[in-house]
C-alpha cells in the first residue's frame, strides 16, 4: 500500500474554480468532478475566498475611516490657524491706518 501525498493547489487555481460556480448549470458536484477534488472541499474554497473578500473590505474601510479622521483632525487645524491669520490681518490693517 503506498501513501498518497498531499495535493496543493495554487490560490489561483482556486479562484478559476470558484470563479467557474458563477457559470449557468454548474453546480458543485460536477465541478467538484471535473477539478478532481471533493465537493467539500470545493466549497472551502468558496468560503475562504468570501472570507477573505471580506476581510479586504473591513481592512479596507479601517484604513478609509483612519484617513477620515486625519482629515477632518487638519481641517480642524487649519480653520483655526486662518482664523488667526484673519484676526492678525485685521490688527494690522488698523495698525497701518493708525501710523
Amino acid at each position: 500500500m503506498t501513501k498518497q501525498t498531499r495535493r496543493r493547489f495554487t490560490p489561483e487555481y482556486k479562484e478559476q474554480g470558484v470563479a467557474r460556480l458563477s457559470e449557468d448549470g454548474v453546480t458543485y458536484a460536477s465541478l467538484a468532478g471535473e477539478l478532481g477534488v471533493t465537493s467539500s472541499q470545493l466549497k472551502s474554497w468558496h468560503l475562504e475566498l468570501l472570507a477573505a473578500g471580506s476581510a479586504a473590505a473591513l481592512a479596507q474601510s479601517q484604513v478609509e475611516a483612519a484617513e477620515l479622521t486625519q482629515l477632518r483632525c487638519d481641517n480642524k487645524r487649519l480653520k483655526e490657524e486662518n482664523e488667526v491669520m484673519r484676526k492678525a490681518s485685521a490688527f494690522f490693517a488698523q495698525w497701518a491706518a493708525k501710523t
